[in-house]
């Protein structure tokens, strides 16, 4: 039997409101809200303290749809009661590297002995420190953190002119997950 239906159960101390299509969640860290008006066949309900997520069909693209936004939902809850983090790590053996975050941009130097620092937008809605070799990137909203700490990983890519087996400078991801779990 194919799965048409998904419940999230809310916890105590977050609330969901739903209207339609938008879904905004609040907690102890704050509130996020998201429109899934571009997911057909989706229908979403709040019953007591359950989210209920409902394919309006048996087709698979619907049904496919309606268990990617109970992930979204649940994400969401998980984000206002603790903070997602993704932990990176600044690996240098050839050019010591020098990362730090002016205002809302976070710059990078001496990359590969470049003359010239990389700079990397800050998204909004996340908090970047660096603690020594260590870069962690928190936000309540689990696409901004990755989106951040994805932009720190590619800003330091290698050029394919360099033997990735001789140069490993870069930024990478370390850990990803929720704060204290």
């Amino acid at each position: 039997m194919f799965r048409v239906q998904w419940k999230v159960e809310i916890p105590e101390g977050v609330s969901v409101t739903v209207e339609g299509t938008k879904v905004k969640i609040s907690g102890p860290l704050g509130t996020l809200e998201r429109d899934f008006s571009k997911t057909p066949g989706v229908e979403i309900v709040v019953e007591g303290n359950t989210v209920v997520v409902k394919a309006k069909t048996k087709r698979r693209k619907h049904r496919a749809n309606a268990g990617t936004i109970a992930a979204h939902i649940m994400n969401m809850i998980k984000g206002v009661q603790k903070p997602w983090k993704y932990l990176l790590r600044i690996v240098y053996a050839h050019f010591p590297m020098k990362v730090e975050v002016k205002g809302d941009k976070v710059i990078i130097t001496n990359l590969r002995g470049a003359k010239t620092p990389v700079e990397v937008p800050i998204v909004p809605g996340t908090k970047v420190e660096v603690k020594g070799k260590d870069i962690i990137v928190t936000s309540i909203d689990k696409e901004a953190a990755g989106t951040m700490a994805g932009r720190l990983e590619i800003a330091t890519k290698l050029p394919p002119e360099f033997d990735p087996r001789k140069f490993q400078d870069g930024i990478y991801i370390v850990e990803k997950g929720v704060w204290g779990e």
